[in-house]
């Protein structure tokens, strides 16, 4: 099955429990539908650069799924109708990255994963 990464952001004016339940229900979305949830972060608060509907700040989560594509679209089609949800973006990837994504990661790793790069 193809691989995915799904980031969105919820109104902030939900508490981190409805958040995080957010990406516990989308996840049963797409395993209701033949997909699974290979690993998802709830990576908090953040400012946004620019207003969304009235939000300078919303609450991001990203999920790495296995899923059909089918699947997918099911839960991009409840996560646009969902009143909490402000944006979404999916991506198709070739191949998961193992770790945190660099979010979650630390100011110190990050750095040392660029130089590893070069």
């Amino acid at each position: 099955m193809p691989l995915y990464e799904h980031v969105f952001i919820a109104r902030q004016d939900l508490s981190n429990a409805q958040a995080e339940g957010l990406v516990e229900h989308f996840g049963t979305v797409l395993s209701d539908n033949g997909g699974k949830v290979v690993e998802s972060e709830y990576w908090g608060v953040k400012t946004m650069a620019y207003k969304i509907n009235k939000n300078r700040k919303g609450h991001y989560a990203f999920l790495k799924s296995d899923a059909p594509a089918p699947a997918v679209q099911e839960m991009e089609r409840l996560m646009r109708l969902h009143e909490d949800v402000m944006r979404v973006l999916t991506i198709k990837v070739d191949e998961h990255e193992e770790g945190p994504s660099v979010q979650m990661q630390k100011k110190d790793d990050r750095d040392d994963r660029r130089r590893e790069r070069r």
